[in-house]
């Protein structure tokens, strides 16, 4: 093929691949629903008295797993639990009030 016959024949592929994609673009997409069975917890927060389990438990677990909590390592302390709830806040944009912050951020140093 000549120089010229492969720039006519890649302006075609193209000009067809223009036209297939604004084609697909035009159609709706139909997406079949899908469903599925989440897992069951396979763990739990270690209850306490303290204010800080009750808001744990009602905070923390709308967005994640408790397993996500009590697989952390143990230890790690108070400035390590007040990183992770403000990092929840300011990174995931989790919904925890500011009066719960601290007291989350106690009860997971104390047992986790």
């Amino acid at each position: 093929m000549t120089p010229a016959g492969r720039t006519r024949a890649a302006a075609l592929a193209a000009r067809a691949l223009a036209v297939a994609l604004a084609a697909g673009l035009a159609t709706p997409a139909v997406a079949k629903p899908v469903s599925y069975t989440l897992p069951g917890e396979s763990s739990a927060l270690k209850k306490t008295a303290e204010p800080g389990y009750q808001r744990a438990e009602n905070q923390c677990v709308t967005c994640h797993s408790r397993d996500y909590i009590t697989t952390q390592p143990r230890g790690k302390g108070k400035e390590f639990w007040t990183g992770e709830v403000t990092k929840m806040v300011n990174v995931y944009a989790a919904p925890i009030p500011e009066p719960d912050r601290a007291l989350i951020a106690d009860y997971l140093a104390a047992n986790y």
